[in-house]
């Protein structure tokens, strides 16, 4: 016999947040605002500029643009609610605004992933075939190559959100994090949730191995044509090329790392939300001044 709790309806969810201290409330509300403020203006100021600027309509521009698009994305998916929480001291979060939350973050963090990849791509064609790169990189292609993953992300994420969210929910629901993480929603539901998390792990696993791959090559044969050209002011150039894309990825995915492959006997969940809030609060704001 199933139950009766199983069959109750879940009509919010409560966050844990980052910090009960009421001290910190209104300060790290501050903090977190003047974050927020400074990531709209970077991003929104790059993202125009790339606009404005016809100059800037290449291939590498336009990717940039996107990136900025879901680094802002992902950032205000997050932090408005947070924001509140320390506001008003409210955790609560609606049933559908999890869901939501949930989807967009996963649709913004899946494309920026892409991105990265397809960025290391063009960086080398251009540093390893220049005299071609006009004939491969054309507006279609990169056109084609912007799309494809915003179509991907977007399936991609209405799979996860109807694979968490179509389960039942009747154990504890606090959320220990300031928003839905994935694999913690999944831990509160009482249904059989194995299925919903080999295809989180599967899909998940699909979006970084083969960004990592592309990537990887992509920067060896970067390094190989590095190590041919015999002028100072050739390696100067190929690096102010790919420099700060380059370092994007490094951080992107060593701190993504450390909150997602770091095994949970190795550090704390108070240690696991500062991470996140670097991750998904602060390296957005970053990304405009290194690039």
């Amino acid at each position: 016999m199933i139950p009766m709790e199983n069959s109750t309806v879940v009509t919010e969810f409560s966050l844990a947040g980052i910090t009960d201290d009421p001290q910190l409330q209104i300060p790290l509300f501050l903090v977190f605002a003047l974050i927020h403020l400074l990531t709209l203006v970077g991003h929104l100021g790059v993202i125009t500029l790339i606009l404005l600027d016809s100059r800037l309509h290449t291939p590498m521009y336009v990717f940039l643009s996107h990136l900025s698009l879901m680094d802002f994305g992902y950032s205000t998916a997050v932090t408005p609610k947070v924001m509140a929480g320390f506001l008003t001291g409210d955790k609560a979060i609606s049933y559908k605004a999890c869901a939501a939350q949930f989807f967009f973050f996963a649709v913004f963090l899946a494309v920026e992933i892409f991105l990265l990849a397809l960025m290391a791509y063009d960086c080398h064609t251009a540093v390893c075939k220049p005299l071609h790169y006009t004939n491969i990189m054309t507006a279609r292609v990169c056109a084609w190559m912007v799309v494809g993953p915003y179509v991907f992300s977007l399936l991609e994420a209405s799979v996860h959100t109807w694979n968490t969210f179509s389960l039942s929910f009747c154990r504890s629901r606090v959320i220990d994090h300031f928003y839905c993480d994935a694999t913690l929603v999944l831990a509160l539901s009482c249904s059989d949730s194995n299925r919903s998390e080999m295809v989180f792990f599967i899909l998940a696993g699909f979006n970084i191995i083969s960004s990592v791959l592309i990537i990887l090559v992509s920067y060896l044969f970067i390094f190989v044509t590095i190590l041919r050209v015999c002028s100072s002011e050739g390696h100067q150039k190929v690096f102010s090329t790919c420099a700060s894309h380059l370092t994007t990825i490094s951080v992107f995915y060593e701190t993504g790392s450390f909150i997602y492959l770091q095994p949970s006997s190795h550090h704390s969940m108070n240690t696991e939300k500062m991470a996140s809030v670097f991750y998904a609060i602060v390296i957005p704001m970053l990304n405009p001044f290194r690039q």
